[in-house]
């Protein structure tokens, strides 16, 4: 267990966040469509890549409890 860092309430918020993220950036495209252009694309990489990003560490550092005691 790591004795710095987002305690178990952070990650929980940084989770509901960023898949709340995933989710608007799906409903987004379902409505929408794929992007057409280059700057479209950039916006759907840079989005999904952040909110993927962060929904793995999330996961990843709960499953391992590798954070401090708190909530």
């Amino acid at each position: 267990m790591s004795k710095y860092g987002p305690t178990r309430g952070d990650l929980l918020f940084r989770l509901a966040f960023s898949l709340a993220g995933l989710a608007v950036l799906v409903a987004a495209i379902t409505y929408r469509g794929w992007p057409q252009g280059p700057g479209g694309w950039e916006a759907v990489g840079i989005a999904g890549l952040f909110f993927g990003g962060t929904t793995l560490w999330t996961t990843i550092k709960l499953i391992k409890k590798d954070h401090p005691d708190g909530l």
